[in-house]
């Protein structure tokens, strides 16, 4: 098996803005606008900041990006110790080989770079050239570095922080100590530069703000935040001495540095740590990003100074446990994350990405207290959810399940939000329990009003826990399933007490998805095997084992011909239901817990355990011809690295795919013991008895003009449209011999009967029976004519004819073609074989073949036939 998947080729990944890297501001005097930088991964996005639009990615590097900065004219992103200079975003245009550790600090100096590695390595890169200019070791002992910052009006001087609290300003023109840092004690986060000239802001990892005077060596304020390490420091420049300073626990504290206070504060402005904070110069606007995946754009226009969030652009911030098309088109993803949210992600475009909000047991008051206060209310995180397009601008056309909670939230698609209803039955209520459906109850409710409508069964449903529920497309059926693998076929508006069918699995359900137009249920049990039940029959119709651990999804193709199955094995196994085959299995780095097939079929999506995106696959069979055959499912599936952020499909990627996976080629005939068709339409020989009548029918109204007589000596090729001479015989002419054109010998046989011919003293027939197929209908008319003598065919060639079909019909191939040529021989030399001993006792060898071969045809149609007849009166 050619490594990768047959079927899928990895595309994209989606949900992805920003990650623990902080991000980096870019002013542009051609655009003028600022450009947001930040990381993802392997890659880098750049965003415009008037209205976070995406403009360009970055190519992908080899590993995750450790380390990111910019100047005016480049990104520098370094990946492991290697380092690259990006131009517009996504050109590479230099790289900067040299380091022999990982790089984790890197900052522009003029038309030089520095960059400092995990040993505290130092190098100052010429940034044209792409050589050293300077290195500079530090004992990682006594000065490991943690930070660096270029001081203002300081030429030629870098400010180094470490980790043992010190710091020491150096020259680098000079590459000489200027001046040590006692420090205070703890290690230095960050080093921000303040709009004061000689101070600057030091962040230490106990919490503690320190504004101190390079110049004199003094501090001159000092504040402490109470919520641990300071992550960044930014200042206004707006003629607002503010400092701004964030946290691990995704807090952000602006200092008024005159009255030498907390002037305001925004509590969990993230969910995450506040990885990179950026106040945007001359304006009063800030900047944050964070590792909850989200990018920030804040505003200070608050009656007290304080402020709020202009701009976002988020992903999920917890992995996605269950993923979803929505729609017909094939555009829309629905994702529910364990973050307790529910959201929208375009396939096309990251502008249409939507964020219906958090699950909250009461969402008025939530939005009202704002971020800081939402905790207590925020419900546990949705685990299954189903939707529908139909009348989704009514009302709520989400419902969802939460996280050990019987109860079901609503929520609208048109409206991005959370509904209004909360779905819970009253028996409930009264009995206080907390475990939900696995009591065993089925209930109906109307998704307008939200009332209870009814419940299944005398008492419930099941007596054990509901494991899976649907129904049909037209709301006629409702089925069921508990963890005893019992499934219940109930009429949907069930007003009597009793299922009318039932089907046991025989082994505990983990959970049911239904492909509506097909009727087909895929029901995954918890033996890790799948079974395919058939809803109009109440039958177990296939059964799929091959998956060694918790299958996780399942999903059907558009057209029901595929099942593709998850599992916690890691493996993505697609499934040929007519033919019940394994045809395309891969496995990537995590185990994915949810997938889903576009309604196109263009595109699967699967979420995977420990990653916040969510990762399209390309059908690769609506592209180009794929052969896919069946695979044991004992093989091990190929592993296949988890689709970037727009890694787009070069063809020379799939060319070179094919080509390492030779196309199958059917055999000409699969088994001697089996009748093998020719393939041929059904107009080159089912009308061969008829078509005299078929020419007589389409008979011109009009006279057919004459040709041009032509010499009676001289030979021709028989054609049904024109004469054509045929001079290949023809003695060459030469000074002194006749000019006649005399043939070898007398008789004139057609193309097809001189192969007859040439096969009596070869005996292979092949190349006859490859020419006749090659002929048209009437064509194989005229040419089984002319096998008689008066047609100007001989009875030698009469015979070797039948010997033709004799062997046609012994090799088991053309069978359809053996028997319309073998009725067109007799029904025109009928009486002529009657009359002839030679033709009239060769008859019996064809009786005898045809006899065989009928009756094992016959056999086979007669042992289906009563095996289909069997299965309807079951």
């Amino acid at each position: 098996m050619a490594p990768g998947s047959k079927a899928f080729l990895p595309c994209r990944s989606l949900g992805y803005v920003a990650n623990h890297i902080p991000l980096r501001v870019r002013y542009i005097k051609s655009r003028k606008e600022n450009l947001i930088v930040t990381c993802v991964g392997k890659s880098f996005h750049t965003y415009g900041i008037s209205h976070f639009g995406l403009l360009s990615v970055s190519g992908l590097h080899n590993e995750d990006i450790s380390c990111m900065t910019t100047d005016a004219f480049h990104v520098y992103t370094a990946c492991e110790n290697v380092i690259y200079a990006w131009r517009r975003g996504c050109e590479l245009k230099h790289t900067y080989r040299g380091h022999a550790h990982p790089v984790h600090l890197m900052l522009p100096f003029g038309v030089h770079l520095i960059s400092v590695d995990e040993s505290s390595k130092t190098k100052i890169w010429d940034i044209k050239d792409e050589s050293v200019y300077l290195e500079l070791t530090f004992d990682k002992t006594t000065f490991n570095i943690t930070t660096l910052m270029h001081p203002t009006t300081y030429i030629n001087k870098v400010l180094f922080g470490s980790e043992q609290g010190q710091m020491q300003l150096w020259n680098l023109s000079k590459a000489n100590l200027i001046y040590t840092f006692k420090g205070w004690n703890a290690s230095i986060s960050c080093i921000e530069q303040a709009p004061a000239i000689d101070v600057v802001a030091i962040g230490l990892i106990t919490g503690r703000i320190i504004l101190h005077n390079l110049k004199y060596d003094e501090t001159i304020l000092e504040f402490v935040q109470d919520w641990g390490v300071v992550t960044s420091i930014s200042f206004r420049s707006d003629d607002h001495p503010i400092m701004a300073t964030g946290s691990t626990c995704g807090h952000i504290v602006f200092w008024d540095l005159e009255e030498r206070r907390v002037s305001s504060q925004l509590l969990s402005a993230h969910d995450g740590a506040v990885a990179g904070m950026v106040c945007l110069p001359n304006e009063p606007l800030i900047l944050t990003s964070s590792p909850d995946n989200t990018l920030k754009l804040w505003i200070f226009d608050m009656t007290d100074g304080g402020a709020r969030l202009l701009r976002i652009r988020e992903g999920h911030s917890a992995t996605p446990n269950h993923i979803r098309f929505h729609g017909m088109n094939g555009d829309n993803i629905l994702s529910a994350a364990a973050d307790s949210t529910l959201r929208i992600f375009n396939t096309k475009t990251e502008q249409f990405n939507k964020s219906l909000g958090k699950a909250s047991y009461n969402r008025k008051i939530s939005k009202k207290r704002g971020r800081a206060v939402e905790d207590p209310l925020k419900m546990p995180p949705i685990i299954s959810f189903t939707s529908e397009t139909t009348r989704e601008k009514q009302w709520d056309n989400i419902a969802a399940i939460h996280l050990g909670l019987p109860m079901v939230t609503t929520w609208s698609y048109d409206k991005k939000k959370m509904g209004e209803l909360k779905l819970l039955p009253e028996r409930f209520y009264k009995k206080n329990i907390k475990i939900g459906y696995s009591t065993g109850h089925v209930d109906r409710f109307n998704m307008q009003s939200g009332l209870w409508r009814d419940s299944y069964g005398k008492d419930k449903a099941h007596d054990v826990a509901v494991r899976g529920v649907a129904a049909d497309t037209l709301n006629q059926m409702t089925i069921t399933g508990d963890s005893t693998g019992l499934i219940k076929f109930w009429r949907f508006k069930c007003k009597g007490t009793e299922y009318f069918a039932k089907v046991n699995v025989e082994e505990p359900i983990s959970f049911f998805t239904l492909h509506r137009d097909s009727s087909m249920l895929a029901v995954a049990l918890e033996d890790f095997t799948i079974s395919v039940v058939d809803i109009e029959t109440w039958r177990v119709v296939r059964k799929f084992v091959g998956h060694t651990g918790q299958i996780t999804d399942a999903t059907f193709s558009p057209d029901s011909r595929w099942l593709i199955t998850s599992s916690m094995d890691c493996s993505i196994r697609t499934w040929n239901i007519p033919s019940g085959q394994l045809i395309d299995q891969f496995s990537t780095v995590a185990a994915p817990i949810s997938i889903s097939m576009s309604p196109t079929g263009e595109v699967l999506a699967s979420a995977h355990v420990d990653y916040l995106g969510i990762y399209l696959w390309t059908n690769k069979t609506l592209y180009q011809k794929v052969t896919l055959k069946s695979l044991s499912p004992e093989e091990n599936p190929p592993l296949i690295e988890l689709p970037e952020v727009l890694q787009e499909c070069s063809d020379e990627h799939i060319k070179d795919e094919g080509e390492e996976t030779p196309e199958f080629v059917s055999p000409e005939q699969i088994s001697k013991d089996l009748l093998t068709l020719s393939g041929l339409s059904t107009s080159r020989w089912q009308n061969l008895l008829n078509l005299d009548i078929i020419k007589q029918r389409n008979k011109p109204k009009a006279a057919l003009k004459v040709p041009k007589s032509a010499p009676f000596f001289l030979p021709t090729v028989s054609t049904l449209d024109n004469f054509e001479f045929d001079l290949s015989q023809s003695l060459p002419t030469e000074e002194g011999c006749s000019k006649l054109l005399i043939p070898h010998d007398l008789t004139n046989y057609t193309e097809f009967g001189k192969l007859l011919n040439s096969s009596i003293e070869s005996g292979d027939l092949t190349e006859a029976m490859d020419k006749l197929k090659s002929f048209g209908p009437s064509m194989v008319d005229f040419e089984i004519k002319s096998l008689a003598p008066e047609g100007g065919g001989s009875l030698t060639i009469m015979l070797q004819f039948l010997k033709l079909v004799e062997f046609v019909l012994k090799s088991s191939k053309d069978f359809e073609l053996a028997e319309a040529y073998l009725s067109v021989f007799l029904k025109t030399h009928g009486t002529f074989v009657a009359e002839s001993s030679i033709l009239r006792n060769f008859l019996p060898n064809l009786t005898s073949c045809h006899s065989v071969i009928w009756n094992r045809l016959q056999e086979e149609l007669m042992y289906c036939t009563c095996i289909v007849q069997n299965l309807k009166t079951m």
